[in-house]
């Protein structure tokens, strides 16, 4: 098996496209959402509280959910989890054809966003279990940030389309047709790893040993607590950059449009970067890639105009594109088998969490001073942040 490429792994091509169908229909779900929420309240605090609920708030339970159900089967935990999401979905649907509740479409996309960010984790320890043996996880985790860049930028896109032209209930209708099918996939997957046989063990016991566990290994301790930081100065300009597009920049919203999507051109190319680059060490990519970050953002604060301020977002986009699986992939070589799971997740819910952070810190920033002061910061504070993990990653 060793050698073998990943798309010659039956399991690893369902993971695959499991995975892509999740983050598309992840994506799509949330532009439709957000409509919903907007037009039946008329309410900028009431769409805010939609995003906290589906993707801040889910980050302190997934952990706990993650802890609970990782010693199950994958062919069996998954096929659950996204089955319980295509419930949730058609729930939402019906709520949106129906009679609207705020107090519902929040408390379902907190149920959502936990079951999200826990099959993540699942997945992510499914494919370190079943690439790993073959020598392949590096090069199913190139195809998976591909997947990733691409459907990241297409499903808003096409879910602001769909919902324009047929309603916000049939968008959420066929995003829990998605989970369903998802579920059907891995439901009927060979080559998945079995359960794991484990010592009886509590549920927060399981909790308390993982975070344990990161605590004693170095790299992982460096990897979870400098990615963290790090996260909080990548977000720190996500709020701002249309101001800083349309005043910064005076290139009003066709400019703010460009900028964007010159960060997402960057991340496509990144992708593609990882998945070439196969001799550089994954400690090495961390690093030359969080600096492409943050020499991103100085360079979107020193732009004199949109031109160069669109060819650093393709900068930023770049380091963006690779350092993130980059991360991932290092966690995953780290760990052991028994943890993979717990880990990843952890990983991914204090990604899911530090943005809270970043989104009023660069809100402040700006507001005290200009978008620029808050582009500089975010990158020198980048900066400093992949100096720290690089040297303590060298010596761990």
């Amino acid at each position: 098996m060793l050698g073998t490429r990943p798309s010659q792994v039956p399991a690893f091509r369902r993971l695959a496209i499991s995975y892509g169908v999740n983050e598309f229909g992840d994506n799509f779900a949330l532009i439709a959402l957000a409509v919903l929420v907007f037009d039946q309240t008329g309410s900028a605090l009431a769409t805010a509280a939609l995003f906290v609920a589906a993707k801040f708030a889910p980050a302190f339970v997934a952990p706990l959910v993650t802890a609970r159900v990782d010693r199950l089967a994958p062919r069996v935990a998954l096929p659950a989890i996204y089955s319980v999401e295509a419930l949730v979905f058609g729930a939402l649907a019906l709520i949106a054809a129906t009679s609207f509740s705020l107090a519902i479409v929040l408390l379902l996309a907190f149920i959502d966003g936990t079951l999200a960010l826990t099959g993540r984790g699942l997945s992510r320890a499914a494919v370190a279990a079943v690439l790993g043996p073959t020598g392949g996880l590096r090069s199913g985790n190139a195809l998976l940030n591909v997947i990733f860049s691409v459907t990241s930028a297409a499903g808003p896109a096409v879910a602001g389309v769909f919902v324009a032209t047929a309603s916000v209930a049939a968008a959420l209708g066929v995003d829990a047709v998605s989970f369903a099918l998802v579920a059907l996939i891995l439901g009927t997957a060979r080559g998945l790893p079995p359960a794991r046989v484990e010592p009886p063990e509590a549920w927060l016991s399981r909790v308390r040993s993982g975070l344990r566990y990161v605590r004693g290994n170095a790299v992982l301790r460096t990897l979870i607590s400098a990615q963290a930081l790090a996260i909080i100065f990548f977000t720190l300009v996500v709020p701002i950059e249309v101001v800083y597009a349309k005043e910064s920049l005076d290139s009003g919203d066709a400019g703010f449009g460009a900028l964007v999507a010159s960060w997402g051109v960057g991340m496509i190319v990144g992708s593609l970067i990882f998945a070439r680059v196969k001799t550089w060490s994954t400690a090495r990519l961390v690093g030359v890639s969080t600096v492409l970050i943050g020499l991103g953002y100085l360079g979107m604060s020193a732009a004199p105009g949109i031109v160069a301020g669109c060819a650093a977002a393709v900068v930023g986009g770049i380091g963006n594109g690779v350092q993130w699986v980059a991360v991932v992939t290092a966690v995953q070589e780290t760990a052991s088998d028994e943890f993979q799971a717990r880990i990843v997740g952890l990983l991914e819910s204090v990604s899911a969490a530090a943005p809270g952070i970043g989104f009023v810190l660069g809100g402040a920033l700006t507001s005290l001073w200009s978008p620029r002061v808050a582009f500089l910061v975010a990158g020198v504070g980048v900066i400093l942040v992949a100096a720290a993990m690089t040297r303590r990653l060298a010596s761990a």
